[in-house]
C-alpha cells in the first residue's frame, strides 16, 4: 500500500508538472478498425507509427460505417467543420441511407467486376468510399497518446472520432496505467488553462 501511494504520488507530481520523457519510454500498440474517414484524422498525428491493411496486397472487406440517426445531424451554422446538436429529420436521414446503399451497391459490383477481370488490386479499390473499413496497428508513446486523448475526446471532435478516443482512454488506458489515467484527468482533461490575462484579471 504504501509503495502504491508513493507510486500515485510520483505520477501526479510529474503530470501536473508537466514532465514528459516518462510517459514518452512507455509505448502501446493499438489493432484498429475504423471507417477510412476516421482513419484520415488519426493519421494527422504524426507522433505514431501506422502498418495499415494493403488493398494493393489484399481483397478489401467492404464493410461500411452508417451512421445512426441520432448522429445525423444537420451542418452547424457556428462550426464550419461540424454538425449541429440536434439530429436532422428523420425522412433526410432514411433518404441519405438509400442513397449511400446504392453508391455503397454500385462501387463494391465495379471492385468486385474488376478483381474477377484480373484488374490489380491497387486499381480495383480507388473509388471504393469513405466509409469503407480500413484496419491498421497504430504504435504510440503514452505521451503523445494522452495528448491525441486531450483532443479528440473533446466536445468539438467529430463524433465517431470522439467515440473511438474515448474507448482507449476509458477502456484500456484506464485500466492500463489508472495512475496516470487519474492524474490525466485532473490535471488535464478536466482542468482549466488561463491564459495571462486572464490569470491577471483573477489575482485582482
Amino acid at each position: 500500500t504504501r509503495h502504491s501511494s508513493q507510486n500515485r504520488g510520483l505520477v501526479r507530481y510529474i503530470r501536473r508538472h508537466r514532465h514528459t520523457t516518462p510517459f514518452e519510454m512507455v509505448e502501446l500498440k493499438f489493432h484498429c478498425a475504423m471507417p477510412m474517414f476516421v482513419a484520415r484524422q488519426l493519421i494527422l498525428h504524426r507522433t505514431v507509427s501506422v502498418n495499415e491493411y494493403s488493398g494493393r496486397y489484399s481483397l478489401m472487406p467492404l464493410l461500411f460505417y452508417t451512421p445512426d440517426y441520432e448522429d445525423f445531424a444537420v451542418q452547424s451554422a457556428s462550426n464550419r467543420q461540424g454538425r449541429e446538436g440536434e439530429s436532422a429529420s428523420r425522412e433526410v436521414y432514411e433518404e441519405a441511407v438509400r442513397r449511400w446503399a446504392e453508391v455503397r451497391r454500385h462501387s463494391s459490383d465495379a471492385y468486385g467486376w474488376m478483381v474477377e477481370e484480373d484488374v490489380a488490386r491497387e486499381l480495383a479499390r480507388i473509388d471504393l468510399p469513405l466509409s469503407t473499413y480500413t484496419q491498421w496497428y497504430w504504435k504510440i508513446d503514452l505521451h503523445n497518446l494522452l495528448h491525441f486523448l486531450m483532443l479528440r475526446m473533446d466536445s468539438h471532435a467529430q463524433t465517431e472520432i470522439r467515440q473511438y478516443a474515448t474507448v482507449i482512454g476509458d477502456e484500456i488506458v484506464a485500466r492500463w496505467v489508472p495512475f496516470v489515467w487519474e492524474a490525466f484527468r485532473d490535471y488535464r482533461l478536466n482542468a482549466m488553462r488561463l491564459s495571462g490575462p486572464e490569470t491577471e484579471l483573477m489575482r485582482l
